[in-house]
């Protein structure tokens, strides 16, 4: 596929809500360390994937359940960990033995009680936010109320060290908590400025994002943005937020993304902030109910992806079934030729399978390199997948990045139906409602974990593929769920959030 853009009008629609399950699917002690490998303070997001917390070399995996009981609190809510290694990620009933660990607001030092429905781990991200050389953990809590004020939000960080998470934490929430706020329904993390060499902390709310910076101790806010503008006026909600240097100025940019029910919640739109001596507002972009960054021409610039679960106005088009659209990096950040996206669907030339209405292909994206051939590949879930009877099973893509952009030469698709993948595709699974690609093993090749949180009644089970020098192997593959890490099980959600 030529790197020619599909343009796409900006119209609004009557209001439905068909799509809008798959946009709202939404502890123990640390172990000995391996030897410390503490990595260089700060960094800017997709360039540097910012998540290993013992700075051992070997990326992390944190996954939220948001839903979790935790002492007998119904979606309190809890947050996992896999540490790296040799042999990547692995869980207590591996062999040899996975490194684990589970927090919550229960566990010793970890700020604040564990309360009914505040949704610990409803969002994850982390960055190096005290500048130590060890990534840290940003664990987003929605519902959490403050005093008597309910909903405001409240996000906590567990620090990085040579031991791990948990040697010490501290939480944080807006400057004047608000009611149904919500602050923290989404985080995020990465150096956007050279006023310290740490990363900071962006949070988003029913308002937009606020970005917090770590200063003599203490995280303070430094700037407030806005949610981007829909082109008819309407009410913009929160979805979620990105990072990446797009414009090649070694600091890391935001995107700052939206969803209307004017545009029955499937038509994502984002707000472009470039990183610096301070935010500059570059553009509002088409998309962005799920994005993510990562250079997928190899040029040197991070590219944006965004997904959008396909409105009425998108299959009127022909855009049958879910898209993704890519926004390549450049001198004036991410920008598509003519200022348009190149939008991809299932029934683009080479792309596996027929797009059909409700697949929601597009609902989560991931990008990293996934054959360790220096050009950034696109993992895309789409958990509204029908396969055969069985409706909402859920499948997941990989498209390869190139010189020439994002192609289909190569692109793979997995469902649970797939030789060598465990378990069996079942109606409402929605498989691939989270996709995320990280390098556990360090070999330069990012393996997939993709999680169906409404698995199993809602428990929630995630699913790990390895990689090889042509790309995602079914071969190897294994799931796990929360039970497997010693965390709670039933109606958790487990995989409702993985750490980009």
């Amino acid at each position: 596929m030529s790197r020619t853009p599909r343009t796409i009008r900006r119209t609004g629609t009557s209001a439905a809500v068909t799509a809008a399950l798959f946009l709202l699917l939404t502890g123990a002690a640390v172990l000995a360390a391996p030897a410390s490998y503490a990595g260089v303070p700060g960094g800017t997001g997709a360039a540097d994937r910012n998540n290993d917390f013992n700075g051992d070399g070997y990326a992390d995996v944190l996954i939220g359940a948001p839903e979790g009981r935790v002492d007998g609190k119904a979606g309190a809510g809890y947050v996992t960990v896999q540490y790296g290694a040799p042999n990547g990620i692995g869980t207590n009933t591996s062999t040899p033995k996975g490194r684990t660990a589970v927090f919550s607001q229960s566990t010793p030092g970890v700020p604040g009680t564990s309360e009914a429905w505040d949704g610990f781990g409803h969002a994850v991200a982390s960055g190096d936010i005290d500048g130590d050389g060890y990534d840290d953990a940003i664990i987003g809590a929605p519902g959490e109320a403050e005093g008597t004020v309910a909903g405001a939000g409240r996000v906590t960080v567990l620090y990085g060290s040579a031991q791990g998470l948990g040697t010490r934490a501290g939480s944080f929430t807006a400057p004047t908590p608000t009611s149904g706020a919500r602050f923290g329904a989404a985080v995020a993390a990465a150096r956007f400025s050279s006023a310290t060499p740490n990363d900071d902390i962006a949070v988003l709310d029913e308002d937009g994002a606020q970005v917090f910076t770590l200063r003599q101790g203490r995280l303070t806010r430094t700037a407030r943005l806005a949610l981007p503008q829909h082109p008819e006026g309407h009410r913009i909600q929160p979805a979620g937020l990105t990072t990446g240097d797009y414009d090649k100025d070694g600091f890391a940019d935001l995107v700052v993304s939206g969803f209307s029910q004017a545009d029955t919640y499937a038509q994502g739109w984002s707000a472009v902030y470039a990183g610096g001596a301070s935010f500059t507002h570059l553009r509002d972009l088409r998309g962005g109910t799920a994005s993510a960054s990562g250079d997928i021409d190899k040029d040197g610039y991070d590219d944006l992806v965004v997904g959008q679960v396909s409105s009425p106005d998108d299959e009127a088009e022909g855009l049958t079934g879910g898209l993704i659209g890519v926004y390549y990096g450049g001198e004036d950040g991410p920008v598509g030729e003519e200022g348009a996206a190149q939008w991809w669907t299932q029934n683009s030339a080479g792309v596996p399978g027929v797009g059909r209405h409700g697949d929601a292909w597009g609902a989560d994206v991931s990008v990293a390199d996934v054959n360790g051939d220096g050009y950034a590949d696109v993992a895309v879930g789409a958990p509204g997948k029908d396969l055969g009877n069985e409706a909402d099973a859920g499948a997941v893509w990989l498209l390869r990045g190139a010189a020439g952009g994002l192609t289909a030469t190569g692109s793979q698709s997995f469902d649970q139906n797939t030789a060598n993948i465990p378990g069996t595709a079942e109606a409402e699974d929605s498989w691939g409602a989270q996709v995320r690609l990280v390098d556990t093993d360090a070999d330069g090749r990012a393996e997939l974990v993709a999680a169906a949180p409404v698995e199993n009644a809602g428990d929630g089970v995630a699913w790990f593929l390895p990689a090889g020098p042509s790309g995602l192997l079914a071969s190897g593959s294994w799931s796990f769920g929360a039970g497997s890490l010693g965390a709670p099980v039933v109606g958790s959600r487990y995989g409702s959030a993985i750490d980009e």
